[in-house]
């Protein structure tokens, strides 16, 4: 458990998740304004967001969790490493934050302070992917808490970083970036009428994943002392 108040807590997981969607839509437009190819344009947004995620969560870890994603709070608080009591002003914090972090990236690129997205994110297979996105993330933080916890920030950049590629929807895996993702109408957006089916499938995705590293990561037989 964290030794600083909740105040602090608050403003780091703000503060992270602000500045982990300011490099998400800044570097999306950064790389539509200096090529066409959509491919080298992903990538490069891809390698922003792994590397700005293994920053955050090594600086900001220690104060708050950094979470930086209500899916991630959510599976906290149900395991009990997060008290219940704080879920809803750590999904309130990511939020706004994320918001604060699309109007950062913005006002940088000379850009309206905020605008709707018209970019289309629906249907099945876009749905799987964020559950699948969002599974594997919460997994892999529960995993590497239990057996490298130093790692953490390295496994996170580097599951988004793979998960970029190989999901449909391009790894949201995080409710509070998609809800600032859908104020900017640039290469990383998402329409505000697909939110619902985005969440969702990220929810139930990170829930998916804590039933299963529950039962996955306790020992079937634990070694008994014998007297």
């Amino acid at each position: 458990m964290s030794s600083f108040d909740l105040s602090r807590r608050l403003v780091a997981e703000g503060l992270g998740t602000a500045l982990l969607v300011a490099t998400v839509v800044g570097s999306g437009i950064m790389a539509t304004s200096l090529t066409e190819d959509t491919a080298l344009a992903l990538l490069g947004n891809t390698l922003a967001t792994g590397a700005i995620l293994v920053v955050l969560i090594t600086i900001l870890g220690p104060i708050s969790g950094a979470h930086f994603n209500p899916a991630v709070s959510l599976v906290f608080a149900l395991s009990r490493n997060l008290p219940r009591r704080d879920l809803v002003g750590y999904v309130a914090a990511q939020v706004a934050g994320g918001i604060l972090g699309t109007i950062a990236a913005h006002l940088m690129f000379d850009h309206p302070i905020l605008e709707w997205s018209t970019k289309v994110r629906t249907g099945p297979a876009q749905w799987f992917s964020e559950w699948v996105a969002t599974f594997g993330l919460a997994a892999t933080i529960l995993a590497g808490i239990r057996f490298e916890q130093k790692s953490v920030p390295w496994l996170v950049g580097l599951y988004i970083t793979a998960a970029y590629w190989f999901t449909a929807s391009t790894s949201f895996a995080n409710p509070a970036v998609a809800v600032a993702r859908s104020l900017t109408d640039t290469f990383s957006g998402i329409r505000p009428a697909d939110l619902p089916g985005f969440i969702s499938a990220e929810l139930v995705g990170a829930v998916s994943a804590l039933l299963l590293t529950t039962w996955l990561l306790r020992p079937a037989n634990p070694m008994r002392i014998k007297s």
